[in-house]
């Protein structure tokens, strides 16, 4: 399975994980072209070599009017509107635009909690500046470009003590950090500073498949993203890309012959089986002895629901006897993504692995937006 594994012992930004990322590329050019492209007013974005304790990575610099970040003090205070309104006249795919702004959807619910007000009304004041957008626009731009199946992380160093943002001293990590690591493994140390910003937060929480120890790795190639600060530990976030092989998952089929049911008492068994937690329940038609037809009733399910599945299959048919086999089952990585369409919110479940990437939209959503607007579902996809 191709597997991104991002080390955040010194923290994550959107410029480290960006020059990290841009280090597992073949053709670094094309991806700057594509950067300086993308009709941001006044943005330039380069990739220069820079070194921490050491070691030699990648700067991912932006600047804005000749200006890098830190230098120019004029920021733009945008909502999320403006940001939506950049977003889509950027001429990069369509799936790179929801993620970029599925990024600061993160950001927005994130400082509407922190300062108890809409997220409309939200102005991203650390996050909305030029050169932030340039930032999340590349590593979600690269994680489009280097597809991979799965993306784990350390947990995340945030670093100690105090940080001065747009409303004052607050301490490290700020609020609006904290809230988008929240559930996230994270930790501080000795390191005086922010090393984890919300820009870096946000990425992390949207791209990331789990946080964890390294799993063993193939590794293929690997990144180093600097900082702009400088540590007594090299300031940087390292990316190692790779194949890991995955256990296949212990599971159990469940199995019964029933030939004396009706068919609505079989759909009814299985409707309950799936109810109580069952991964599939299903049937097959089958010969049983004296020539009389017959139903092969299947359940797969997890050892753990064994007795409750075996006490179902007992209660809802007609069978005396239930045969279990243990089997592995090899699976995609699956998530739900949330879009915003014309139609207003679509999940979509997207599964990858083995080399294998597959987009399909829920049936439910699809169907319900059909039933309101009197349309059929051929016609929702294409305007989708």
């Amino acid at each position: 399975m191709k597997t991104l594994y991002i080390d955040c012992g010194m923290g994550a930004a959107g410029d480290m994980l960006a020059a990290a990322l841009s280090e597992l590329l073949p053709d670094k050019e094309e991806f700057l072209r594509t950067m300086n492209g993308l009709g941001l007013p006044g943005v330039a974005v380069s990739l220069e070599k820079a070194e921490k304790c050491g070691i030699t990575g990648i700067h991912f610099r932006v600047t804005v009017g000749g200006e890098e970040e830190g230098q120019h003090h004029h920021h733009s205070h945008s909502g999320l509107g403006d940001i939506e309104a950049m977003v889509a006249s950027m001429p990069i795919p369509t799936m790179v635009k929801l993620d970029v702004l599925a990024v600061y959807q993160l950001i927005a619910q994130a400082e509407s909690h922190v300062h108890g007000v809409p997220m409309q009304n939200i102005h991203f004041h650390e996050v909305g500046t030029l050169d932030a957008l340039a930032d999340i626009t590349a590593v979600c731009l690269l994680m489009y470009q280097l597809k991979p199946d799965q993306v784990i992380a350390s947990p995340v160093h945030v670093g100690s003590g105090s940080v001065r943002c747009a409303h004052g001293v607050l301490p490290v990590p700020a609020p609006a950090t904290a809230e988008l690591l929240r559930d996230i493994p994270i930790y501080g140390g000795e390191i005086a500073g922010e090393l984890c910003t919300p820009t870096g937060a946000a990425l992390l929480k949207h791209f990331v498949t789990k946080f964890s120890d390294m799993p063993p790795i193939r590794v293929q190639a690997m990144g180093y993203g600097m900082g702009k600060k400088d540590f007594e530990r090299a300031n940087c976030v390292r990316i190692l890309l790779g194949e890991t092989e995955e256990k296949p998952e212990r599971i159990l089929s469940l199995q019964c012959n029933v030939d004396d049911m009706t068919g609505e008492a079989v759909g009814f068994a299985l409707e309950k089986l799936l109810e109580l937690g069952a991964l599939d329940a299903f049937t097959v038609p089958i010969g049983m002895k004296k020539s009389r037809p017959g139903i092969l009733l299947s359940v797969l399910c997890r050892e753990s629901d064994r007795d409750k599945m075996v006490a179902a299959l007992f209660r809802h048919t007609t069978t005396l006897g239930v045969r279990e086999l243990l089997c592995d089952r090899h699976t995609l990585h699956r998530e739900i993504q949330t879009l915003d369409t014309p139609f207003g919110k679509v999940h979509k479940k997207v599964s990858s692995g083995y080399g294998v990437h597959r987009e399909k939209y829920e049936y439910e959503d699809l169907a319900a937006i059909a039933r309101q607007r009197q349309m059929s579902l051929e016609e929702i996809l294409a305007n989708l």
